[in-house]
């Protein structure tokens, strides 16, 4: 997705908008989808799969900005490691596509095996936004194993806003079929509303008429992200730049000044200013001042839109000072 316009005056690209909730959006409709029939989603993407040394940068660094990954470190004379890795690609199944797995063989990747700092197997890690966290060794009850999987994908979720496709397991690595197109939902009219109001400076208005059609429908990404937009116009608009940035300036440890200064840096579209501000703060702070900085930040991820290459790297950076 291309940088969106963010100016003082309100107005935006609204066409981004709509097509960065386009894919969330079919996410979730597949999701429910899934809920409601019993049956996982269709997609190509592959839920496990063998990594090696050349395709470890690629199969899991960069798709952990995407996805959490679950890394099983196992070899063909590890009796354990045959018990585990079965049960481990089953719920991979499962979880349909909350997280993915990728089986390393120690015996042929001996590099990623020293890199990593294993003491034996079999040994599981995840990587989140680049980041590697040990998860247990050796043989694990299903249920604990299961616990430690949902709080994985919970914490990736909440502290970098990453969440996995949906995947169905039966047809993983298939080609993926072309989909249907998505039918008109019943919050076009008030949607467009929403979106007038935002793009002729109405900041007041858009911003109660995203969250009336959130009140009904939670889950609506395009409404999602008019409003994070809004709220960010509307959190600007009656700033002074100058006292802003000269009390951030002067004030390096004051949370508040730093989220203002970071607010303003996105709307002036030094997004990497932005992101790096407050990945600074999380880093330099504790508490309450530190949950502000990295809340703030997530936010400021959902007006910039998931796919983008500085969200990807920020991330990154601040899965760094959280680990």
């Amino acid at each position: 997705m291309q940088p969106r316009n963010m100016s003082m005056s309100g107005v935006v690209d609204l066409a981004a908008v709509k097509a960065a909730g386009e894919a969330k959006q079919k996410a979730e409709q597949a999701r429910a989808e899934a809920a409601r029939t019993g049956r996982a989603p269709t997609s190509g993407a592959r839920l496990v799969f063998d990594v090696d040394e050349a395709g470890f940068q690629q199969d899991v660094l960069q798709r952990s900005t995407e996805v959490p990954v679950v890394i099983d470190f196992w070899a063909e004379w590890c009796e354990p490691c045959k018990q585990l890795g079965p049960l481990l690609e089953r719920l991979a199944g499962e979880y349909a596509g909350k997280f993915v797995l990728a089986k390393i063989d120690v015996d042929a990747n001996q590099m990623l095996f020293q890199q990593f700092g294993v003491q034996g197997i079999p040994a599981v890690f995840a990587v989140v936004a680049g980041q590697p966290i040990p998860l247990f060794q050796g043989a694990a009850p299903e249920s604990q194993i299961r616990d430690v999987l949902d709080q994985l994908v919970q914490a990736a979720e909440q502290q970098f806003g990453i969440v996995g496709a949906p995947v169905d397991p039966q047809a993983a690595g298939e080609p993926a079929e072309a989909e249907a197109e998505v039918p008109a939902g019943p919050y076009d009219a008030l949607l467009e509303a929403a979106n007038q109001a935002l793009d002729s400076g109405d900041l007041g208005g858009a911003v109660q008429a995203y969250k009336n059609v959130l009140s009904d429908d939670p889950g609506n990404p395009e409404a999602k992200l008019g409003l994070a937009q809004a709220e960010l116009l509307r959190r600007v608009q009656d700033l002074d730049p100058q006292a802003v940035r000269k009390e951030a300036a002067e004030n390096p440890a004051d949370v508040p000044a730093q989220i203002r200064a970071a607010d303003l840096d996105l709307v002036g579209g030094h997004v990497e200013d932005a992101f790096g501000r407050l990945v600074d703060a999380v880093k330099r702070t504790a508490g309450d001042d530190r949950e502000a900085a990295r809340v703030r930040l997530l936010e400021l991820f959902e007006v910039i839109g998931a796919d983008d290459p500085r969200v990807t790297a920020a991330r990154t950076a601040l899965a760094r000072v959280l680990f």
